[in-house]
């Protein structure tokens, strides 16, 4: 893996990380403008408890150094939770507030993609 790889990697994983927990957090907590937001999309309100631990799980399986399967469902599960959300934006109107998830979802791809070889499924030669 280049060094330019590495940085990429790392710059995309920690911003990813840091989005995914911030917002599981407030998720987890409840705020009263994410539940009026959650209920807005037509979610009911359990599923900001699901959504949160959920994230803050895949944060925790993305920046360990083992597991490279548990990684793969980690950044799959990223990818349905934010693709997810942007449509759920799109079907309902609300496309002012869905540059959050569009970066959430660029930075899981990049992540994804330049991860080292030691934290894919089948290490590929670079």
């Amino acid at each position: 893996m280049t060094k330019r790889n590495k940085i990429i990697y790392w710059i995309a994983t920690l911003w990813l990380a840091l989005g995914m927990t911030s917002t599981g957090i407030v998720q987890l907590l409840r705020i009263k403008q994410e539940q009026d937001f959650t209920a807005n999309l037509g979610y009911p309100d359990y599923f900001l408890t699901i959504l949160g631990t959920w994230k803050l799980l895949g944060v925790v399986a993305i920046l360990v150094p083992r597991s490279p399967l548990i990684k793969e469902w980690a950044y799959a599960g990223f990818f349905f939770a934010m693709s997810g959300a942007a449509f759920s934006h799109i079907l309902s109107g609300t496309t002012k507030e869905i540059f959050p998830c569009l970066l959430l979802l660029a930075l899981t791809i990049t992540s994804w993609y330049f991860r080292p070889a030691d934290r894919k499924l089948i290490p590929v030669n670079q």
